[in-house]
């Protein structure tokens, strides 16, 4: 892939002449507050397999899809016909991204890539003028969040991460956070998160790339590997194409793509448990791996094996947090949120939220207007909806990268205390591990040569 010209050059000198108060006001041109005949955002997607489809159909209501790109031709073909099928009208396609952020039609990206291509793509749309909605988790690292925050600063883009259980799941979650804020269960003592655990691979063979799948451009900013597949292992379909338990496929099993289940549902709960604890703009004191199992060896930190999965797949993480407030996350369990306080305890997941404080409400209820002082506003009737609400008024939406890069780092810390097998002091203010240089080696990673960030 060749590397393309500076966007962070191009955006300041397009600034320059535009003016630097563009950067930050909205005005009437495409990049700064989109307008069309029908006051309506042109969006594009990057990475249409399951959650990329699923963030494209729900937001049809709310914005007209004029591209699409996926490195496999037949998630981009079935997905070009089911847009088609949904909108009235077929997006353009592309295998390379960067066709989409070159259009000037384009007013918005979603981003549903694996974890390792998000940052790269999400700072070249900001730079290109695109406003973002990017999957959870937001980054494959703490440095890229940082950088993230710093070019959604810069560029005075709106960017929405996909944490859509602020916006969605009717409500619950924001009643969860509620409930804590409005002190029904005291003080605040322990949160326990329950992401399950993910099963072990066996050896996973060397495979032939299939035909449709440009296995290069997948890889990225990723080292250079074989692609393997067992396809026998697991099967599926999202959009109409068949699944297989591969790296394409399962890439969230390995840290070279991701972060495993700390990073894939650990995203989702944690978010919610530090927005109830308020510590949206901290961090923790402290990350203690107590027991966790590693599907195959590490060698100071790293897996000595690429033939099988290798993130975590049991774990239980204490993590200390202000105000004396312990946070559980965990393997065990059932997927959820448990917040325990001094005067009662609730349970909080996507089905349902249970415990005495809850049964309460039936005689007491919150005040009025409790949810919507969580949410900042009336709730928006999906996650889109939202983002499209803020593409508007240029402030950014609920779930923003700042408090989502907080969370984040969490997640990110629990899996770097268990790939070194240590607790880890965690300084919330400098953003760095305290007293250990080879864990706050792991805070950065280097792109593969030719798939480096073009700033």
């Amino acid at each position: 892939m060749s590397v393309r010209k500076s966007t962070r050059r191009r955006f300041l000198q397009s600034a320059a002449a535009t003016g630097a108060a563009a950067v930050l006001i909205p005005s009437t041109n495409r990049a700064f507050g989109y307008q069309s005949a029908n006051d309506r955002p042109v969006f594009a997607t990057i990475g249409l397999r399951n959650q990329g489809w699923a963030i494209t159909s729900k937001s049809f209501k709310f914005a007209d899809f004029a591209a699409l790109a996926d490195v496999d031709s037949k998630v981009l073909g079935v997905n070009v016909e089911n847009v088609e099928k949904g909108q009235g009208k077929k997006p353009d396609s592309y295998k390379d991204y960067r066709k989409i952020l070159d259009r000037k039609d384009i007013d918005a990206v979603m981003i549903a890539t694996p974890d390792h291509w998000h940052t790269k793509i999400a700072v070249e749309a900001m730079y290109a003028g695109k406003d973002v909605y990017c999957e959870k988790p937001l980054t494959l690292t703490i440095a890229e969040g940082k950088l993230i925050e710093k070019v959604v600063k810069e560029t005075g883009r709106v960017f929405q991460v996909g944490t859509m259980q602020r916006t969605e799941s009717d409500q619950r979650f924001l009643q969860a956070v509620a409930l804590v804020k409005a002190g029904r269960i005291g003080k605040v003592k322990r949160v326990t998160c329950g992401i399950n655990g993910m099963e072990a691979s066996p050896v996973i063979p060397v495979a032939p790339v299939p035909e449709e799948l440009d296995w290069e451009l997948w890889l990225g900013p990723a080292p250079q590997v074989d692609y393997r597949a067992l396809p026998e292992m697991r099967t599926g379909y999202g959009g109409g194409v068949p699944l297989h338990s591969n790296c394409h496929y399962a890439f969230r099993n390995w840290h070279e793509y991701s972060g495993g289940k700390l990073t894939d549902w650990g995203a989702h709960h944690v978010d919610i448990a530090c927005w109830a604890l308020g510590a949206t703009e901290t961090g923790p004191s402290k990350v203690t791996p107590v027991e966790f199992k590693l599907p195959v060896e590490y060698k100071d930190g790293h897996p000595v094996v690429n033939d099988q999965y290798n993130a975590a797949t049991t774990f239980k993480i204490k993590v200390d947090m202000p105000d004396d407030v312990e946070m559980i996350i965990t393997s065990e369990g059932d997927n959820g949120i448990l917040f325990e306080g001094t005067e009662g305890r609730f349970f909080v997941n996507r089905g349902k939220i249970a415990g005495q404080p809850v049964d309460t409400l039936k005689d007491k209820p919150l005040p009025e207007g409790a949810i919507e002082a969580v949410y900042g506003g009336p709730v928006s009737e999906n996650h889109t909806a939202n983002f499209t609400d803020a593409m508007k008024s240029r402030k950014q939406p609920i779930s923003d990268v700042w408090s989502h890069n907080r969370m984040l780092e969490i997640c990110h810390l629990s899996n770097i205390a268990m790939r070194l097998n240590r607790p880890l002091n965690w300084d919330a203010v400098k953003r760095e591990i305290v007293g250990d240089d080879q864990a706050n080696s792991f805070l950065s990673r280097e792109n593969r040569k030719g798939y480096e960030i073009n700033m």
